[in-house]
């Protein structure tokens, strides 16, 4: 099998790769854990999601029909001997872990939920696996663009950049981002592969938007929520320049990582970095126009000048690595990103089949490129 999308000409993946293939996706119940659950089973996977149970009548999850894919564990990831089992019991070939506190503001609420759950929870997963009898192939951590130490300089971070973070969210990523250097190194060093068989990566991925993402405090879902609602919302951060990308950027990203690690297992060892190119690196208030356009309906927002918590204005990722290792590209412009995601909320209001339509979207962008046999 080759790495990235060169395996199979023109798809954005290699379904081949994952056919038959066990997987433990953790966070399966959440937003980017539901749209790669579908798309590991649309390739063939047998999935074991283990997470917290779904938020919400209106989570992807129940909307997009998940549960139907999966095996479901309903467990925190912050229980240690339950995760233990769970690896030792489904015995995968991969470990996708994707569970977390996700949000910056509830983290300033939360600290210490933040860190367990972020840190403790990767630290557990990988601690499943140094017990496990068997082993997976490949552990894949997924963290945040947010991990890195942000000096809010214009130059993208690398890799080798170091960790670090100003608040609890970004710091727990940063943090959980040296805890698998620090599993990888002692436990799984990339020149021992041969002995151990593991693969320890890690991914960061800036700003995803799609449909089916309900959760407080993100931008796309505030600006969305007002709109069904008949209101304008009101944007805290209008001038923050984010790397904003469709939800199944990265999580192609993600695949082609596993897929790379299993080929060339020293190679795929480490950090990997999914962002748009630097002309989709938007501020937030060209996101919001671009919104209030694609939705219609006189659409429109206003600015919330109330006080804020401190959150980076500029952050950026150099995705360069997996560009040339992976050959991994953006299918989707900032802009096409904005007309796909209003278009799955719009579906949902017209009482389409989301599970479906879900689907169909993925369909779509794994599609092989135009020209491409």
């Amino acid at each position: 099998m080759g790495a990235g999308r060169g395996a199979v000409a023109g798809l954005v993946v290699n379904p081949e790769a994952w056919r038959g293939r066990r997987v433990l996706l953790t966070g399966h119940t959440g937003f980017k854990g539901s749209w790669l659950a579908l798309w590991l089973h649309a390739m063939g996977a047998e999935v074991t999601g283990y997470a917290l149970a779904p938020e919400g009548e209106r989570s992807l999850y129940r909307l997009a029909g998940v549960a139907e894919t999966l095996t479901s564990i309903e467990a925190d990831v912050r229980d240690a001997e339950r995760v233990r089992q769970a690896v030792d019991e489904h015995r995968p070939d991969v470990v996708l872990h994707l569970a977390a506190q996700a949000l910056v503001r509830p983290s300033y609420r939360q600290p210490l939920e933040t860190y367990a759950t972020n840190v403790m929870g990767t630290a557990n997963v990988l601690d499943a696996v140094r017990r496990a009898a068997t082993p997976p192939s490949v552990v894949l951590c997924v963290t945040s663009d947010k991990c890195y130490l942000n000096r809010e300089t214009d130059r993208p971070y690398r890799e080798d950049d170091p960790m670090g973070g100003a608040d609890p969210y970004s710091s727990s990523k940063g943090c959980a981002e040296l805890v698998a250097a620090a599993y990888r190194q002692s436990y799984f060093p990339p020149e021992r592969h041969a002995q151990h068989g593991v693969v320890v990566a890690s991914a960061r991925a800036g700003n995803v938007i799609g449909g089916g993402d309900w959760a407080t405090d993100r931008l796309v879902v505030d600006v969305i929520s007002a709109y069904f609602d008949g209101g304008r919302p009101r944007i805290r951060n209008p001038r923050a320049v984010r790397p904003w990308q469709f939800v199944l950027e990265p999580l192609a990203g993600y695949l082609q990582v596993v897929e790379h690690a299993l080929s060339a297992p020293e190679r795929a060892a480490g950090g990997w970095n999914f962002g748009p190119p630097l002309v989709d690196c938007r501020p937030v208030e060209w996101v919001v126009d671009h919104l209030a356009e694609a939705w219609g309906d006189g659409a429109g927002w206003d600015r919330d000048e109330g006080e804020q918590p401190h959150e980076a204005q500029l952050l950026l990722l150099d995705a360069e690595k997996a560009r040339s290792e992976l050959e991994w590209r953006p299918r989707y412009t900032l802009a096409e990103a904005i007309t796909e995601t209003v278009a799955w909320y719009r579906a949902l209001q017209r009482g389409e089949d989301m599970a479906a339509f879900t689907r169909a979207q993925i369909a779509a962008y794994q599609r092989p490129a135009a020209g491409v046999a």
